[in-house]
This record gives C-alpha cells, sequence and structure tokens, in this order.
C-alpha cells in the first residue's frame, strides 16, 4: 500500500469485528511509527495498549461507569474551545448529522443517540485499545508531536490491514482510565484509540465524513 492510499482509505472506524489483532503487529506498528517528527526530538509520546482479558475488564468498568457519570468527570483539557465560530462549528455539526443520518437516528431522539454513542467506551465492539498520554510538563508544540505519532500509527495500521478510530471521548474519563492503565501524576491522558477490522456490514461505517475543499483552508503565494 502506497501513503496516499493508506491517507483515502483511513476512516474513523465505529464498528468492528471481534476478530482477533496479532500483537505482534501493534508492536511493529507502534515502533515504526517512532519515526514520526517530534520537536526537539523529545518524543512526548506515552502509549498504553490494552488487549484480552484486561480489555473486557475496562470495557466492564466502563459499563458500569458511563450510567453513573454519563457526562464524564472533570476534564484536564478542553477537547474543543468553549466557544467554537464558523466554519469549525459547522463542521462538527456536519459530521454528526451525518453518522446519525446513517444510522437512522433522528435528532430529536436523544435517547438514542446518546445511547449509540455510549459504544464509544466499549471501542467499538474492536479487539485493542490504545491510549496515549503525555507530561504535564509539554505545551502546545509537543501535543501537535503526539498528533503526528498518532497519525503515523493509523496510517501504518492501514498498512497492516488494520483500522482505526481516534477517540478524544476518553478525556472525559481522565480518572478511571489513569486508575486503570496507571498513569503516574506527572502525565496526563491525551486520547484513546480503537484497533481491530473493520465490520462492513456496520451501517456507521457507511458514512465518510466530508472535508473542506482545499482553497477554504490553504492560500498560495509564488506557486
Amino acid at each position: 500500500m502506497i501513503v496516499s492510499e493508506a491517507v483515502a482509505s483511513r476512516r474513523s472506524v465505529r464498528g468492528f469485528l471481534p476478530d482477533p489483532v496479532d500483537g505482534a503487529v501493534i508492536r511493529r506498528v507502534l515502533e515504526r511509527a517512532a519515526r514520526a517528527p517530534s520537536g526537539g526530538n523529545l518524543q512526548p509520546w506515552h502509549i498504553d495498549v490494552v488487549g484480552g482479558a484486561d480489555l473486557d475488564a475496562l470495557k466492564a468498568i466502563m459499563a458500569k461507569r458511563v450510567p453513573e457519570a454519563p457526562k464524564g468527570e472533570p476534564t484536564e483539557y478542553d477537547i474543543y474551545p468553549k466557544e467554537l465560530p464558523e466554519p469549525y462549528s459547522r463542521y462538527r455539526f456536519e459530521v454528526g448529522e451525518d453518522l446519525y443520518g446513517a444510522l437512522g437516528i433522528p435528532r430529536e431522539n436523544k435517547l438514542a443517540r446518546m445511547m449509540w454513542f455510549a459504544r464509544n467506551f466499549q471501542f467499538f465492539g474492536a479487539p485493542v485499545a490504545l491510549f496515549c498520554s503525555v507530561a504535564r510538563t509539554m505545551g502546545p508544540p509537543q501535543w501537535s508531536d503526539l498528533g503526528m505519532y498518532l497519525q503515523t500509527v493509523m496510517l501504518l495500521l492501514r498498512e497492516e490491514g488494520l483500522d482505526s478510530c481516534p477517540q478524544e471521548c476518553w478525556a472525559i474519563y481522565p480518572k478511571t482510565i489513569g486508575e486503570f492503565i496507571g498513569i503516574p501524576p506527572e502525565r496526563m491522558l491525551f486520547t484513546g484509540m480503537a484497533i481491530g477490522f473493520k465490520d462492513s456490514a456496520d451501517p456507521a461505517n457507511a458514512m465518510q465524513a466530508r472535508r473542506a475543499p482545499l482553497g477554504d483552508f490553504a492560500s498560495f503565494r509564488g506557486i
């Protein structure tokens, strides 16, 4: 698979097959992804991978925790700006409507939407979970390095025939996840990721998120 094919085929998959994933493949991907760039070569990412019986235990914990605290726990960073201006608020609205439209859940059915969203915390049935944390001393430039590492992971997963879903939603349960995977006080949880094989029959996977045209976000001078 060439890079452009990996980029084009990467999706935020929201329905996985139960088929197991070879741990050697995950180790290979994470090691290769460490060639991702980082300012000053700080390599600020820390990765925890959970699978097997441990993942089953985490899913059981979350099945209880989400109803107990449906709005989550005190967060350690803002996932989105408190006031999201245009066009970003429109992009966020559109992707939500497109997803629930593919699922056949109308906007007025708030309960059904909430119940479906709770699938995030079961990793959409994926057999492997990944969490990324970062030292609290790191700033925004190092957080951008995390994104470059995680994107590299997702593209290498595609090369291996695997799919993924990056899940910032895990940031709303930092205490629960931190305790489960043993994040030390000097680090904080950034995000999670579901990894596995896409279930092509799941209607959620029929949706492809829209992208803004090039002219909306790029300017060119002298070229």
